[in-house]
């Protein structure tokens, strides 16, 4: 991808910067600092470097720093193997980092959910000021399917993120006061505070960004409960299943985090008597 990137000269066609960064450290530290200015920053690697980058997204989450960044998961623990893998959903549904903190998990089941998540993450990262993971698992990473990608947006000017995100560090000119964006604060009661906010940011998207697709779980007696890949096989399942008479369904959590808690809840409450979790 950095490959092909670079020799499309993207910088010079739309302004696009794409660097390869020495170390995992640098690359989200890059990040934090690009959002910090306002800009849509990403940042991608699989498990191990994932792993190297958590104390910069812990930053980046008491910073309340937008950006987005793709884990494509391989088997662990440890240095682990190249095979695809599933093994880093704890990690980034539960934060990854220090503290109490979450980010929003985008789970594709396709290359074309893939590209699409791209600009969602970036709508809900700049919406709640926060990180949004896609956790694509080793299998749809290294897929190849058709993609429609999505028409080109036109780049904020510096004006524009002045005016769009008043938070951001654009420069200050003199007789204006600082803008400081860090997670630091030695004064105990605003740190306690400020992670209050922080819960009560993460209540709001709870509320208001919970995604899922179910697949013919209107009648069904058991359902399946997949992401990634699996939700493929298991679609697959279900079809065979609906083939020998079997009422079976699937529900696809498309945010792992925040969990579509309440769809199992009314299914349960609907009558289905059991769910297998692939």
């Amino acid at each position: 991808m950095i490959e092909y990137l670079s020799e499309q000269n993207p910088y010079e066609r739309t302004g696009m910067v794409v660097l390869q960064a020495e170390s995992e450290l640098a690359a989200i530290n890059m990040v934090y600092a690009a959002g910090a200015a306002g800009k849509h920053v990403m940042t991608s690697s699989s498990s191990p470097g994932v792993c190297l980058k958590q104390e910069g997204l812990a930053y980046i989450a008491g910073a309340e720093v937008p950006c987005v960044f793709a884990d494509v998961v391989r088997g662990g623990p440890g240095l682990g193997t190249i095979q695809p893998s599933q093994a880093d959903y704890f990690q980034n549904t539960k934060g990854g980092g220090n503290g109490d903190y979450r980010n929003i998990v985008l789970a594709p089941a396709s290359v074309q959910e893939m590209a699409d998540f791209v600009p969602l993450g970036f709508d809900l990262a700049f919406k709640y000021r926060m990180a949004v993971c896609i956790l694509s698992d080793g299998a749809i990473g290294q897929m190849m399917e058709k993609v429609v990608l999505p028409e080109q947006k036109a780049r904020l000017t510096e004006e524009e993120i002045k005016a769009k995100y008043p938070w951001a560090l654009t420069g200050r000119k003199r007789g204006t006061q600082h803008r400081v964006i860090t997670s630091l604060d030695l004064d105990s009661a605003r740190m306690e505070e400020h992670n209050r906010h922080l819960q009560r940011k993460y209540d709001e998207v709870t509320k208001n960004e919970v995604r899922y697709e179910m697949i013919d779980c209107d009648d069904a007696d058991y359902v399946f409960v997949a992401y990634g890949s699996s939700a493929r096989i298991a679609q697959k399942s279900v079809q065979l299943g609906r083939a020998e008479g079997l009422k079976v369904g699937l529900l696809r959590p498309i945010t792992l985090w925040p969990y579509p808690t309440q769809a199992i809840r009314n299914l349960i409450d609907k009558g289905v008597k059991g769910f297998l979790s692939v």
